[in-house]
C-alpha cells in the first residue's frame, strides 16, 4: 500500500540519519567534514584517535550509546527482546570490525518486509485499543462527546471568554497516549505556551472552542482528529491522544 510504504520509506530514512548522524547541539565530534558529507574511512580513522586521547570517562561512550539506541526506539517497539539481542549482535558486530555471518543488503527486502508487517499490525492494534479507550472515555462522569468523536470532559469551568477557531490562545497541556506515555508536556517543562487554533490538529481546534478562559478540561482525541494513520515522532500510527489542556488565555 503506498501510505505503508510512505512510512516504511520515513522510518528507513530516520534509522539512516539516526546512525551517520547526531545531533551536533549536543553531540559535536567533529565527524562532519566542510562539504557536509561524512569524512573518508581514512580521515575518519585518525580523527577517532585524536579524539580517544581527549576522553576521560567511559561515561561518554556509554552516553554516546545510549544516545545512538534512544535514536532507534522505532524499530526496538517491534522487536520482542530476544529479536533485539540478535540486532544488538548484529550491531556489535560491525562496531567491533567483526566478521559478519551475512551481507545484509543481501537480506534488505526481508528486513523491509519484516518491518512494514509488523508496522501494519501494530497500527491496527493500537487502532483497536484506541477504539475501547475513547468508548470507556466516553462513559467517565461529566464527559462529552461531539459529533465527530471528540471527547472533552471539563475538571474546572473556566470563567473568562470562549476562543474562536481563527484565535491565538495561550495554554498549558499534558500529553499522554492511552498507555499513559507522555510524548509532550507544556506543565513539564514549566513554561506554557501560545498558538493560532487553526494550526494545530483538529481535536485541539474543536476542544478548546468548548472551553473557557480559566478553564481545564480532559481532551480524548481519536487519531481522525490527532496525527491519524500516520502518526508524528514519538505518536504512533492511528494513536488514541489524552490532553489535559488549561486554557489561560485569549491573545
Amino acid at each position: 500500500h503506498p501510505q505503508n510504504q510512505k512510512s516504511i520509506m520515513k522510518i528507513t530514512k530516520t534509522l539512516i540519519q539516526s546512525v551517520l548522524t547526531i545531533s551536533s547541539s549536543r553531540f559535536s565530534c567533529g565527524f562532519i567534514a566542510p562539504n557536509n558529507q561524512f569524512m573518508k574511512t581514512r580521515s575518519f580513522s585518525i580523527q577517532s584517535k585524536i579524539l580517544m586521547s581527549k576522553v576521560d570517562s567511559d561515561d561518554v561512550f556509554y552516553a554516546l550509546g545510549a544516545a545512538l539506541a534512544q535514536k532507534t526506539n522505532k524499530f526496538k517497539i517491534l522487536l520482542s527482546k530476544d529479536e533485539c539481542e540478535i540486532v544488538v549482535k548484529g550491531l556489535s558486530d560491525v562496531w567491533l570490525d567483526k566478521e559478519l555471518k551475512l551481507n545484509p543488503e543481501n537480506l534488505a527486502d526481508q528486513v523491509n518486509g519484516m518491518i512494514e508487517e509488523r508496522l501494519m499490525e501494530q497500527s491496527k492494534q493500537t487502532e483497536k485499543l484506541g477504539e475501547t479507550f475513547v468508548e470507556d472515555a466516553a462513559k467517565e462522569e461529566g464527559a462529552f462527546q461531539t459529533e465527530s468523536g471528540l471527547i472533552i470532559r471539563t475538571l474546572r469551568e473556566g470563567t473568562g471568554s470562549v476562543p474562536s477557531a481563527t484565535d491565538k490562545v495561550n495554554v498549558h497541556y499534558h500529553g499522554t497516549l492511552i498507555d499513559g506515555t507522555v510524548f509532550d508536556s507544556s506543565k513539564e517543562r514549566g513554561e506554557p505556551i501560545s498558538f493560532s487554533l487553526n494550526g494545530v490538529i483538529k481535536g485541539w481546534t474543536e476542544g478548546l472552542q468548548l472551553m473557557k478562559v480559566g478553564g481545564l478540561s480532559k481532551l480524548t482525541i481519536p487519531p481522525q482528529l490527532g496525527y491519524g494513520a500516520e502518526g508524528t515522532g514519538p505518536i504512533p500510527p492511528n494513536s488514541t491522544l489524552v490532553f489535559e489542556v488549561e486554557l489561560l488565555g485569549i491573545i
